[in-house]
């Protein structure tokens, strides 16, 4: 595949795709938004597409987002379009991949398959998988690709917090901690939570000495910030010297922010998958490089 010529980009996340594309060296191409006084929505895209495009969409507050991604991928192919890749660093709706009751909707299947049937590789950081093993199960595209942000979090907890003990909030963290403290042989652990509804968790703190530590919560997004309010509480308590968080997409919904740092936390770190205050990580030289991989696959 030739190298793309063009990234795609709406106004609200300019600043990310001028970062990807100094990286990638790519030219952008601006979608102008438009909304009605009814609220439907109207794209203008530039007028002539080169073969092979970039969209740069990150899918936090999503609802909104997936119909534009229906507007810009068909209006693309009409305006010469041929390889079309999403670049989502946040990936929503991959939490619910089974039915918990009767009756509900398996939405990682459906978005998934939304998503296959505009684009023909979707690119995504850290996505929030669980009973399904790779992104290409979830997102039946030919080129699924996913990069992770722990390893550079870890590069700036080693730089701020060498002697860190790295703890997940929950066992579905495991795999960022293992991946995190490896790059740099962090000690580290993993908590065990038991969710009683999106606001309601319990936290139980792993068999581990805290007493002294330096500790760093890590774990792929913050959403509700309860569960590191409450890992964070239990930490202190058990003597840690300092908790600080570091995630690789800071949601933050409502007061999240403030909930964790009202349990003590110091630092928050975030990679720039989700444009936040607490960015201290660039994920554009990753995003970049597995660009130049797809153009030679």
């Amino acid at each position: 595949m030739a190298s793309p010529a063009l990234l795609l980009h709406f106004d609200d996340e300019l600043p990310s795709a001028q970062r990807i594309a100094a990286q990638a060296g790519l030219t952008l191409g601006r979608i102008e938004r438009h909304r009605f006084p009814d609220g439907e929505l109207k794209l203008r895209l530039p007028a002539s597409l080169p073969a092979h495009v970039v969209l740069l969409r990150t899918l936090d507050h999503p609802n909104e987002k997936l119909v534009e991604l229906l507007l810009v991928a068909r209006t693309a192919r009409e305006l010469g379009a041929r390889h079309l890749t999403l670049v989502s660093p946040y990936l929503a709706y991959m939490r619910q991949d089974i039915a918990f009751q009767p009756g509900e909707a398996v939405s990682q299947r459906i978005v998934g398959k939304f998503l296959a049937g505009l684009f023909d590789a979707v690119l995504t950081v850290d996505p929030h998988l669980h009973r399904v093993a790779t992104l290409g199960e979830a997102v039946p595209v030919p080129q699924a690709v996913v990069l992770s942000g722990a390893p550079l979090l870890a590069d700036l907890v080693a730089t701020h917090r060498p002697q860190a003990l790295l703890v997940g909030p929950d066992e579905e963290s495991a795999q960022w901690i293992a991946q995190a403290a490896a790059r740099h042989g962090f000690d580290h652990a993993v908590c065990r939570k038991v969710r009683h509804g999106d606001r309601s968790v319990t936290i139980e703190l792993p068999c581990a000495n805290f007493t002294g530590r330096a500790v760093v919560l890590l774990d792929d997004v913050a959403s509700s910030g309860h569960t590191l309010a409450q890992a964070a509480r239990l930490l202190l308590a058990a003597g840690a010297t300092s908790v600080d968080v570091a995630v690789t997409h800071a949601l933050f919904a409502g007061d999240a922010l403030q909930s964790i740092h009202a349990a003590g936390v110091g630092q928050v770190w975030s990679t720039d998958c989700i444009a936040h205050p607490s960015n201290a990580v660039s994920m554009a030289p990753a995003i970049a490089a597995a660009l130049a991989d797809l153009n030679n696959t």
